[in-house]
């Protein structure tokens, strides 16, 4: 089509398009920290400019959206796992003991399958699960959830912070799919709130993947200049900080 038209042709990372939409929902100027939570990716990074990003975490197994939709399947719910765990959560309580994986570390990395695997112990003992019990398991993953990626933003705060000096925008950008998930929200709230951060996050038909940030990425590359040639591959695994070992999954889709 750009060839056909004599049209500009750019080659658009879907990640960041995530990390962009801030720019389209709230103009909000660089630079900012972003925390990115979705079905395949869950990752704290530096935004500084249009293609300059700093990777500062990531998880080290299964992303956090990846994470809801295992644990619902275990608990026998639908899919998407986000939207029903939030839901049974809502009439459960938060009573049943499970672990808060990389809590406290120095790096702001996650870790996801150790606490899914002790929801399936916590599971399995009560089976047969009442509505009741599925309830409190929900419960109790969703609020595990919001205190260890609330302490892993933290650090990635204080980080983003140091590296920035007195250039740092106190703004966290939430974006992916996992954004829309409101007991999380609020724990990023208050934890921005501790360090003179305001939270920014998209609407939820603009945190998954959509049309119109990939159109604003493009936008917003266009607008610098960088244009790509006829030559730019598709590319299954794209990580946005270009120094990103590729070990701590920093793989994105195109």
């Amino acid at each position: 089509m750009a060839l056909g038209l004599g049209k500009p042709f750019l080659a658009v990372n879907h990640l960041e398009a995530h990390a962009l939409s801030a720019g389209l929902t709230d103009g909000l100027p660089f630079p900012y920290l972003l925390l990115l939570v979705s079905g395949g990716h869950t990752q704290l990074l530096i935004v500084k400019d249009v293609g300059s990003y700093d990777r500062l975490g990531t998880t080290l197994d299964d992303a956090l959206g990846e994470a809801f939709d295992k644990a619902a399947k275990l608990l026998g719910l639908g899919y998407p796992g986000g939207p029903e765990v939030e839901a049974h959560a809502a009439r459960g309580r938060p009573t049943i003991k499970l672990p808060r994986p990389m809590l406290g570390r120095p790096e702001p990395h996650f870790s996801f399958a150790g606490l899914k695997t002790a929801l399936r112990h916590e599971a399995l003992a009560r089976a047969p699960l009442s509505e009741a019990a599925v309830a409190d398991l929900c419960a109790s993953f969703q609020d595990a959830v919001a205190e260890v990626v609330s302490d892993r933003t933290a650090k990635a705060m204080d980080i983003y912070l140091a590296r920035l000096g007195s250039d740092a925008q106190r703004a966290l950008v939430v974006a992916g799919g996992v954004a829309a998930n409101q007991r999380l929200k609020a724990a990023l709230e208050d934890t921005a709130r501790a360090r003179g951060f305001r939270v920014v996050v998209p609407p939820p038909q603009l945190c998954t993947d959509n049309a119109a940030m990939i159109a604003w990425a493009g936008a917003e590359r266009l607008a610098r200049g960088l244009v790509d040639d006829m030559a730019a591959p598709a590319r299954a695994r794209w990580p946005l900080d270009p120094e990103a070992p590729p070990a701590l999954g920093a793989g994105v889709k195109a």
